[in-house]
């Protein structure tokens, strides 16, 4: 088994958090807004790793195995991997004392594929990250996750599509409707067809339409209108298939808790197709549900400051002013009627 997966700034940064810039606005969660916030599960462990102790991230990975929670099991080891990557010691005393641990072996095989993704010789590094993933994979058959990390390496090894498809049929048979792993294919196949997005489209819509109501995958069709939106090449996607995206997640943001961090990055992702759509009332309606949870990503992408850019997007939202969001606020300079370039990478669908 191989691996690899992007580090993205959201996973680095510690939240911060920072007033209102002009206009008050009446919201529960008060006047602040917070940036990549930990929710009630993953806060004590990071605050525990903080004091270099490991137990409670252990005890916390362990859970979700037992309960076969991957998606909260995914979104833990990455953050956990990214607090390691910082501050090392928790993580190594953890791994001294358990080296077989299954918790550890993920966030393990995590933390080594986000420091080598960034070198120069990371083609190199990764063969030598590989026995890691093995490791992970070996140690909880039931686990998706190494294989989300799998089809990321494949992605970034420029695999070719067979030994793509085998990794993608051991994930799938491992779990269905695991959001990371179908993320991590939508990314392989974006990069694979660049500028083909009807492709992504295509795979995007059948994933949701086989998933249940209430799975993250029903916003996969989302993401991929996102890539459409800040890739600007490839054949334009018609209107109503944006939509459609749009009103997917949509709906699914409706059946999430409101102001909560879990589907914060899901509602910030969709807060910013819903700008670049000019669908003004319907981007209100998530920004309430976002509260104070923003999130590096997307924003980051836009700018070197994401959660100052996404306090100057709320301010616009909540003015009085009409038509849509600036060009500026979105990332992008203006387009001529019909155009859909951005600057935003596309391989972060």
């Amino acid at each position: 088994m191989v691996d690899t997966m992007a580090l993205l700034p959201s996973f680095i940064r510690p939240p911060r958090t920072a007033k209102r810039l002009t206009r008050p606005a009446a919201r529960p969660a008060g006047d602040e807004a917070v940036l990549d916030a930990p929710d009630d599960r993953l806060s004590p462990a990071l605050v525990a790793a903080g004091r270099g102790e490991y137990a409670v991230a252990a005890g916390l990975l362990a859970v979700t195995r037992a309960a076969a929670e991957w998606e909260h099991r995914d979104r833990y080891a990455r953050r956990l991997a990214a607090f390691a990557r910082s501050r090392p010691e928790w993580f190594d005393q953890w791994r001294a004392t358990a080296p077989d641990d299954p918790g550890v072996l993920l966030v393990a095989a995590q933390l080594a594929v986000d420091r080598a993704w960034p070198s120069p010789a990371r083609a190199e590094l990764l063969r030598e990250v590989s026995p890691l993933i093995t490791a992970a994979a070996r140690a909880e058959d039931r686990d998706p996750v190494p294989w989300r990390i799998a089809l990321d390496h494949a992605r970034g090894s420029r695999a070719g599509h067979r030994y793509f498809e085998e990794l993608w049929e051991a994930a799938v048979r491992r779990a269905p409707h695991h959001y990371g792993c179908h993320v991590a294919a939508l990314r392989y196949l974006a990069d694979s067809w660049h500028g083909s997005h009807r492709e992504c489209f295509d795979f995007a819509d059948r994933a949701a339409q086989d998933a249940p109501a209430d799975s993250l995958v029903q916003a996969l069709p989302a993401r991929a209108a996102f890539g459409y939106l800040t890739d600007g090449c490839g054949p334009k996607v018609p209107r109503s298939r944006l939509d459609e995206a749009a009103d997917r997640a949509i709906a699914l943001s409706g059946r999430l808790p409101a102001a909560d961090p879990w589907p914060a990055e899901l509602r910030n992702k969709l807060l910013y197709v819903l700008l670049r759509l000019d669908r003004r009332e319907d981007a209100r309606a998530q920004l309430a549900l976002i509260g104070p949870y923003a999130t590096s990503f997307p924003w980051d992408r836009c700018s070197d400051d994401p959660l100052g850019h996404f306090l100057r997007l709320r301010e616009h939202l909540e003015s009085e002013a009409p038509g849509p969001a600036p060009a500026g606020l979105l990332g992008r300079p203006p387009e001529p009627p019909g155009g859909h370039g951005g600057h935003v990478r596309a391989a972060d669908y």
